[in-house]
């Protein structure tokens, strides 16, 4: 095939993935260096997103088998059976602290601040959160059910970061707020 030849330099890991997907598709190494530069054009503007960033926090999140997705309404069917305070059983709450101290080793040895935690949670779809200012977020739940089991938990998986936090609930909104 005529064309323009371009001499590139591969690094070890390049290399071998170059070699192993020739083997794969029995393709030459030219053909395999070609469809890789055609794919990455036609998906330039995906692979230099954000949106491409969470795509990737989500499929690592997911191969682990650490997390799960969830249907929302069926999580809010879950949490529809401990709504009120009066009925929660001590056992389950129990439960929810120790995701939450297990989480709060995680979290200190993963994130620096405040917005890295909501961020993260965010991402998992559990709330959304809005700066306000320095070290205060404004975070809004899906539902009062997530609201009052999301809150619990972060009080739990945030004790030992560096920082204290405090929250303070409104009506629709929960301010949270580092410091240290």
């Amino acid at each position: 095939m005529p064309g323009d030849r371009v001499t590139v330099s591969l690094d070890d890991d390049a290399k071998s993935a170059l070699e192993d997907l020739a083997e794969q598709t029995d393709d030459s190494r030219s053909e395999m260096i070609r469809e890789a530069i055609t794919f990455y054009a036609a998906n330039f503007d995906s692979a230099q997103t954000s949106d491409s960033d969470r795509l990737h926090t989500y499929y690592e999140m997911l191969s682990t088998g650490e997390h799960v997705l969830l249907d929302v309404d069926l999580l809010h069917v879950f949490l529809s059976l401990v709504d009120d305070p009066d009925d929660r059983d001590e056992a389950f709450l129990g439960m929810i602290d120790q995701v939450a101290e297990y989480h709060a080793q995680e979290y200190a040895e993963r994130f620096d601040s405040l917005e890295e935690v909501l961020d993260w949670l965010s991402l998992c779809g559990f709330l959304t959160v809005r700066r306000a200012e320095a070290g205060r977020y404004h975070v809004v739940f899906p539902s009062e059910s997530l609201r009052w089991f999301m809150v619990r938990f972060i009080r739990g998986s945030v004790t030992d970061l560096p920082f204290d936090v405090t929250v303070e609930e409104s009506v629709s909104k929960v301010l949270f707020t580092e410091s240290s």
